[in-house]
């Protein structure tokens, strides 16, 4: 009966973007031919973004470029919707942790790439792409974490915007410079750190073009934690300790309320209500639910 009624929901556009992964903000209708974007950006390689996806339901994304403090080349770019791409489709996933190799996290983008696409066009096109990328990384039914160890700087910074929650080792920060580049952040980061911190705080960071060491983010509410090690192998079993307590559970179950989540930050409060009641169609009766009932019905004879 719940499912025959989801069928006849009416949903808005943004509310479908909610419901199908694989769908991004910009399309041709935008002026955006992605794959225009990706030839440009393939001329740039170096460094790789790696996936590791572990049997506790938590997936590991490395940002992996240290020569260059882990700034996104082209390729990286490019690895990062591919990555982003798996994960969408990795259904016994609950968790994810997006860090930087060799214990920093990433110092933004390339300064060889930023310097040969010097247009207004290209710079433009780039943020679509990369505002497409950390969109999809930030609906994805997984709750993210971004642990910061050394320096996440401008688009680093934006990065770690897209993730659910921060952590950050002591010695670490975090730093929008983009005022210093003489530009905005334009991978989506000024939009989502308003979400984060409010517009007030939001405001001080980007124009103060704020050094936000561990102390600092965590006063204003930029981070969730401050680590007590940071070692790298050691900051990443923290991480992993403290992301378990948040995805103890079934995958569906966990996915769900992160969608639900999501819903409720990004749509209005009527077609948010609509897509909870819509997930609960997919969880009522079905084995997570028939199991917890079935123990609670033990434990009360």
């Amino acid at each position: 009966m719940a499912r025959s009624l989801l069928k006849t929901s009416s949903m808005s556009i943004r509310t479908k973007l909610l419901h199908k992964t694989g769908v991004s903000l910009y399309n041709t209708s935008h002026g955006f031919h992605e794959e225009v974007v990706k030839k440009k950006l393939q001329q740039f390689p170096g460094g790789s973004v790696d996936l590791q996806r572990e049997d506790s339901g938590i997936g590991i994304l490395t940002l992996n470029n240290p020569s260059k403090m882990n700034a996104f080349s082209g390729v990286m770019m490019l690895q990062l919707l591919e990555r982003v791409i798996e994960l969408e489709s990795w259904t016994e996933g609950k968790g994810l942790i997006v860090r930087g190799a060799k214990s920093t996290f990433s110092s933004g983008s390339d300064l060889n790439a930023v310097k040969a696409l010097g247009t207004p066009e290209d710079g433009v096109a780039i943020s679509m792409f990369m505002q497409n990328t950390l969109t999809r990384l930030m609906r994805l039914p997984l709750v993210s974490v971004a642990l910061v160890q050394g320096r996440a700087m401008g688009g680093g910074a934006e990065v770690t915007t897209a993730c659910d929650f921060r952590l950050m080792t002591r010695e670490s920060e975090i730093r929008f410079v983009h005022k210093e580049m003489g530009i905005v952040p334009s991978w989506g980061g000024a939009a989502r750190l308003v979400n984060i911190i409010g517009n007030r705080e939001a405001l001080k960071v980007l124009t103060g073009a704020l050094k936000l060491d561990s102390k600092k983010a965590l006063d204003i509410g930029m981070v969730e934690e401050v680590l007590q090690s940071s070692d790298e192998t050691e900051s990443l079993e923290e991480a992993q300790e403290w992301l378990k307590q948040f995805i103890k559970g079934p995958p569906e179950v966990i996915r769900a309320l992160k969608r639900s989540v999501s819903s409720g930050k990004e749509l209005c409060l009527e077609e948010a209500l609509q897509n909870e009641r819509d997930l609960l169609g997919t969880l009522w009766g079905g084995p997570a639910n028939l199991e917890a009932i079935a123990r609670r019905a033990k434990f009360n004879k």
